[in-house]
């Protein structure tokens, strides 16, 4: 399944949403490049040709709606039901895949940037079907505190910018911190940096 933002360009602080184009030679640069990491330990995601946004913090990609970061997410959509908490906004595309299943009642996304917020989560709230609930939050997601009670049927966490092993520990918090409170849960690029620990599939 192909995943777009629908995030409008923008600008917010040191945040800017952008479109970019991949060319079919920056592509086969790039994941020639991608191959010869796979042999040093490194995940292999390829790119393909065409045009993306892409999200930056002082000029460096924080994520973008390549295929190679969001073909996580069709892990999410399978999974996604019921009461949905997202620690990380991004793009907003973990909530709009939410937003769009019949089975999801409300999405709750916890941010930590409330630039992000203005420039993806306000267009967000805009589209949200009149069935559903959408709710951003300004929030740290090792910090902010559910509502007592509340459980949630499925929580997605991608609050990192890039695949690195140390990420793991910080999965590990987050992990525990919803054991209790989730019935799912899952994590941007966690097979892959289970690989680049050495910790096999």
């Amino acid at each position: 399944m192909k995943i777009k933002s629908s995030v409008p360009e923008g600008q917010s602080g040191v945040w800017k949403v952008e479109k970019f184009e991949i060319s079919k030679e920056d592509a086969r640069s790039y994941n020639l490049r991608n191959q010869i990491q796979l042999f040093q330990g490194r995940p292999y995601r390829p790119v393909e040709p065409g045009i993306f946004t892409r999200l930056m913090r002082n000029g460096t990609v924080v994520m973008s709606d390549t295929p190679a970061e969001t073909e996580d997410l069709d892990w999410f959509a399978q999974n996604v039901i019921g009461n949905v908490l997202i620690n990380g906004l991004g793009l907003g595309i973990a909530a709009e895949i939410a937003l769009s299943k019949p089975l999801v009642s409300n999405v709750t996304v916890v941010e930590i940037s409330e630039d992000v917020i203005n420039l993806v989560g306000v267009p967000l709230s805009r589209k949200c079907p009149k069935d559903k609930s959408l709710v951003v939050i300004l929030g740290d997601a090792f910090k902010w505190k559910p509502p007592k009670g509340v459980k949630y049927n499925t929580v997605w966490h991608d609050i990192w910018d890039n695949i690195c092993s140390d990420n793991l520990v910080e999965m590990s918090k987050l992990r525990r911190k919803y054991c209790k409170r989730a019935q799912w849960q899952g994590f941007w690029a966690y097979y892959d940096h289970l690989r680049i620990k050495g910790i096999g599939w």
